[in-house]
């Protein structure tokens, strides 16, 4: 495919004017589609000020950049009926099309570990209520999926608080949910899996006015791009919110702006092309080292979300011990390196769902306990607030289809406790009494649970 997706050209000979003309062209070749949509006016949950502005800076910038987009404009303050009609039409609009791209700012929530839009008309009022109030995401990205296109961008500035929390919907306390990329996909989202981003004070939110400045740059590649966003957002909020990417293989360099030529009135002869990978594409990631420290933060975070513990964060040592256990896992060579391969095995990895959590204070005694999230992080922070103190530093997480106990027993003399995980309830419960009773013999289970919630005690 030609267009801004990188590819070989042979010129035999060019002049200033003619190289201007030919890298012109294959952007204005490419076929560019974008559905563009944001949600301020709502009538039954908390207003946002910006959604309706984001939406309208992100049409026009995505139309100065050749992207015909759906209905000829930004699609904003949408009920449930209109939003799924623009998608059904997206999903007719980029058959054939080079890159499809979804633009979405407003409300959004995870609920049962499902990301859904928020049309300005619903109100439910219990769970059951939210597929036929709400739009999925996943069903934008069916939407893409077999359409021809090289690839399909989704972008949420959609990670504001939950407006349902206090409706006794089991959603989390703000922020969505990461969901996995289809082939030839790029999910962006505002702000961290679980986290809440910033609707913004001065008519955009944070995210949005980065990335439509960002994206007008010339010679960025896609992951360059996201990469620079995420920086801009990352230093325009003091550190408190910061964009997060999940992406599958992409064939091909996409650019939003081709780079510029080089003037010159010598013969032109293009480069071998290199072969593109799926974080960075460029060759031998497992021998590029990571030093950009917003993605060894992705990495760290990527590690700890997959259960090997890069901790203490400041901690060089705990990083590589945990990258040596994740490269030893892939049957890579445990050097603990932290390399661009290693991010990018980390970022194809299936999501591991549900978690569940044991956490416990050995010095005051207190422990609490987890279990059905969507993460491991939210797990954790689940647990802490049934400890009831953040020393409840011990912790065992568990995902899947796993079990964990808790063995206790304290005498005049001393303490002993276990924590321990098996594939059944019966198995952990007899792991953690046999770790425990170790020091002890009146140890007994106080604490026990499987990940889906069930085997409690």
């Amino acid at each position: 495919m030609r267009g801004a997706f990188g590819g070989k050209i042979c010129m035999l000979a060019a002049v200033t004017a003619m190289l201007s003309l030919l890298s012109a062209a294959p952007a204005a070749a490419e076929k560019r589609v974008a559905l563009v949509v944001g949600n301020s006016a709502y009538q039954n949950v908390t207003r946002l000020d910006n959604p309706r502005n984001d939406a309208a800076l992100m049409a026009e910038t995505l139309r100065g950049l050749g992207f015909t987009l759906i209905g000829g404009r930004a699609q904003l303050d949408l009920d449930k009926a209109a939003m799924d009609g623009v998608v059904q039409n997206f999903g007719r609009q980029v058959q054939g099309a080079d890159v499809a791209l979804f633009y979405y700012a407003g409300h959004g929530v995870q609920v049962a570990g499902s990301n859904y839009l928020v049309p300005v008309t619903a109100n439910p009022t219990r769970e059951a209520d939210v597929d036929f109030q709400m739009v999925d995401v996943n069903l934008v990205l069916r939407q893409m999926q077999g359409s021809g296109t090289r690839l399909n961008m989704v972008i949420l500035d959609a990670c504001r608080n939950n407006p349902f929390g206090a409706r006794g919907l089991r959603a989390s306390d703000g922020g969505l949910a990461q969901m996995r990329a289809p082939e030839g996909t790029l999910i962006s989202y505002a702000t961290q899996p679980g986290n809440v981003a910033q609707d913004g004070n001065d008519g955009n939110s944070p995210y949005t006015k980065a990335l439509a400045s960002t994206i007008k740059q010339s010679g960025l590649d896609i992951f360059q791009t996201f990469n620079r966003v995420g920086l801009a957002v990352k230093r325009d909020t003091g550190g408190s919110q910061q964009p997060w990417v999940s992406s599958s293989p992409i064939d091909g360099t996409f650019y939003f702006v081709p780079p510029s030529p080089s003037p010159s009135t010598q013969v032109a002869v293009a480069p071998l092309p290199t072969e593109p990978l799926a974080s960075t594409l460029r060759p031998d990631p497992d021998r590029i080292p990571i030093n950009d420290i917003n993605l060894l933060r992705e990495l760290r975070d990527r590690l700890y979300e997959h259960n090997y513990d890069p901790e203490p964060l400041d901690s060089k040592d705990g990083m590589r011990v945990a990258i040596s256990k994740f490269q030893e896992k892939s049957n890579m060579t445990p050097t603990g390196e932290a390399t661009e391969g290693v991010l990018m095995r980390l970022r194809k990895a299936d999501d591991l769902t549900p978690w569940a959590s044991i956490v416990y204070d050995e010095d005051s005694d207190k422990w609490g306990m987890s279990w059905k999230h969507v993460s491991r992080r939210a797990a954790v922070e689940d647990a802490l607030k049934n400890c009831g103190t953040k020393n409840c530093t011990h912790e065992l997480s568990f995902f899947g289809k796993r079990c964990g106990a808790f063995a206790y027993a304290k005498t005049n003399s001393n303490t002993s406790w276990a924590l321990e995980q098996s594939d059944n309830v019966e198995k952990a419960k007899d792991a953690a009494l046999k770790a425990c009773s170790k020091n002890s013999k009146s140890c007994r289970v106080i604490g026990a649970v499987c990940t889906d919630g069930s085997g409690r005690s």
